[in-house]
C-alpha cells in the first residue's frame, strides 16, 4: 500500500494540498497553509503490521464494559454541567473571555479537591506563585494538599508532575505553554498541538485528570488550532458579562455526559459562588402590577429560569423613532413591532421602543417573543399583566402563537415559583393573547385599550 506525500499543510486542521493555497480548503482560515517540507509527487510504501493476542479486532459483544467513573469536584454546578464530575484519565478543556472567572473557578476545583485529601498540581503559566497565593487567600483556598508552580516549559511540567505525583492537574493556560520539540513561539498551533498531545498522553498513560485552561479569539471561538478540541475529552465555555456578577458554564462537547446542562455561578468579592436556584436573579421586587412588565420562562440548556422582560413605549417628534434592546435580539424586536402594528392593530411606528431583560441575561429564543410583545402592549396600554401570569410562544408573521420547545418543562417550573396563569399557544393570535394579559389590570388609561384594537 503506498500514500502520496503533499507539500504543503494546514497548520490548523491538518489539511494537506500538492499546491499552495492561501486559504485553507477544510476550516477556511487565511494565511495557515504552510510548506511541510516534503516534495511532491515523493511515495513511501506503509507496511502492515502483523496483529496478535489482543490486538486484533473481536466482536463488540465480546468487549467487556468499564463504566467511567466520575469523581466529583465538590462543586455541585461544575459536576452537573461535566455529569457528574470528572472521569480519571480524561482531559478538560475550559474556555471563556478574559476576565471572566477561569482561573478563580478551577482553584476552587483545586481547592475543594485538596481538602478531600487528593493531591493537585495547578501550572500557572501566566501569574506568578505569590499572585496564586494571594488570589487563593481571598478565595479561601488555601490547602496543604494544594502544590503551585509557575511555569511555561513543558519538560519542566513534567518534571512537576513526576515529583509531586499529583491525583489532579490544571494548566493554566495551555496557550502560553511551550515544547521544545516544536518550532515556534507559544500559543503557535503548532506548539498548542504538541503541548496538548503531550499532557494528554501523560493523562491517559497515568489514569490522571487533567484540567486546561483556553483563550478565545474575538469572535468567541478557542483560540489554537481545531483539532485541539477534537483531542480533548470534554469542552466547557466559561460565560458572563463585564457588567453584571452573573456567570454560565455550558459543555460543548462531553464525551461522559450530556452537553445540554448549564452551570450557574456569581462571582463575588469572596471568589465565585454557586446559584443553585437562580430564579429570584432575573426577576423585578416590584409589589403591584407595573405596565410594561412580563415574564417568561426561558431554557438555558435543560435548565428552566423564569426571565422578567420590561419595555418602555414613549411618543417621539423624530423621523425615525428609536428602537434600543438590551438583552433580547434587535431584529426579533423589529418584527414583533410590525406583528403587533399590523396584526394586533397598535401603532407603533410613531413611538420610542425601548426593551431589556432584567438580571442582564440574554434571550435568545423564539419562546421568548410572546413575552416581549405582551411586554410592549402592555407599556403601549398602560395595562399591567399580573404577577400571577407567565407567558412563552413563538409569533409567526401572520400573528399566529406557537407552542415552544420543553413546554411541559417551562409550565412545572411556572407552577412550583406560584405562576398560577399561563399564557401560551392555546390563545391561537397574538390579538386574543394581548386581550387575555391585559384584559384583567386596568390603569386610568383604560380608554387605550380601545384605541389599541380596531
Amino acid at each position: 500500500m503506498t500514500k502520496s506525500v503533499s507539500s504543503f499543510r494546514c497548520s490548523e486542521c491538518g489539511w494537506t494540498t500538492l499546491k499552495w493555497a492561501g486559504r485553507c480548503g477544510e476550516c477556511q482560515q487565511w494565511g495557515t497553509v504552510v510548506d511541510a517540507g516534503q516534495t511532491a509527487g515523493i511515495t513511501r510504501k506503509l507496511k502492515a503490521i502483523t496483529l496478535v493476542g489482543d490486538g486484533i479486532a473481536r466482536p463488540i459483544t465480546h468487549v467487556e464494559t468499564d463504566a467511567a467513573t466520575h469523581w466529583p469536584t465538590g462543586i455541585n454546578e461544575f459536576d452537573r454541567v461535566l455529569g457528574g464530575g470528572i472521569v480519571p484519565g480524561s482531559v478538560v478543556l475550559l474556555s471563556g473571555e478574559p476576565g471572566v472567572g477561569k482561573s478563580t473557578l478551577l482553584l476552587e476545583v483545586a481547592s475543594k479537591a485538596a481538602a478531600a485529601k487528593s493531591r493537585v498540581l495547578y501550572v500557572s503559566a501566566e501569574e506568578s506563585v505569590s499572585q496564586v497565593r494571594l488570589r487563593a487567600e481571598r478565595t479561601n483556598a488555601l490547602e496543604p494538599e494544594l502544590y503551585i508552580a509557575a511555569e511555561t516549559d513543558l519538560g519542566v511540567i513534567l518534571g512537576q508532575i513526576d515529583a509531586v505525583k499529583p491525583d489532579l492537574i490544571i494548566i493554566d493556560s495551555v496557550q502560553t505553554v511551550s515544547s521544545a520539540l516544536s518550532d515556534g513561539s507559544p500559543g503557535m498551533p503548532s506548539q498548542v498541538r504538541e503541548v496538548a498531545s503531550t499532557l494528554i498522553r501523560v493523562a491517559k498513560d497515568r489514569n490522571l485528570p487533567v484540567l486546561l485552561v483556553g483563550h478565545v479569539t474575538k469572535d468567541g471561538s478557542i483560540a489554537g488550532p481545531r483539532v485541539l478540541e477534537h483531542l480533548v475529552d470534554v469542552v466547557c465555555q466559561f460565560e458572563g458579562d463585564r457588567q453584571t456578577s452573573l456567570r454560565f458554564i455550558r459543555a460543548l462537547k462531553n464525551r461522559f455526559g450530556p452537553t445540554d446542562e448549564v452551570g450557574c455561578f456569581e462571582m463575588t468579592g469572596d471568589g465565585i459562588a454557586e446559584v443553585p436556584d437562580p430564579s429570584g436573579l432575573f426577576l423585578s421586587r416590584a409589589t403591584e402590577p407595573v405596565d410594561g412588565t412580563c415574564v417568561t420562562v426561558a431554557l438555558e440548556g435543560r435548565r428552566a429560569m423564569p426571565v422578567e422582560v420590561q419595555a418602555l413605549v414613549t411618543d417621539t417628534q423624530a423621523p425615525n423613532p428609536r428602537r434600543v434592546t438590551s438583552g433580547v435580539d434587535a431584529a426579533r424586536v423589529a418584527m414583533l413591532l410590525a406583528v403587533l402594528q399590523e396584526r394586533g392593530g397598535m401603532k407603533l411606528s410613531t413611538k420610542d421602543v425601548y426593551v431589556s431583560t432584567v438580571g442582564g441575561i440574554r434571550l435568545t429564543e423564539p419562546a421568548a417573543d410572546l413575552a416581549i410583545a405582551l411586554a410592549i402592549a402592555s407599556a403601549f396600554t398602560g395595562l399591567a399583566v399580573a404577577h400571577n401570569v407567565v407567558a412563552f410562544g413563538e409569533i409567526s408573521l401572520a400573528g399566529e402563537v406557537r407552542g415552544a420547545l420543553m413546554s411541559k418543562q417551562r409550565v412545572n417550573e411556572a407552577v412550583r415559583l406560584g405562576f398560577t396563569t399561563q399564557i401560551d399557544a392555546a390563545c391561537g393570535s397574538i390579538h386574543a393573547a394581548v386581550a387575555l394579559a391585559l384584559g384583567t389590570s386596568r390603569s386610568p388609561r383604560d380608554t387605550e385599550l380601545d384605541r389599541a384594537f380596531k
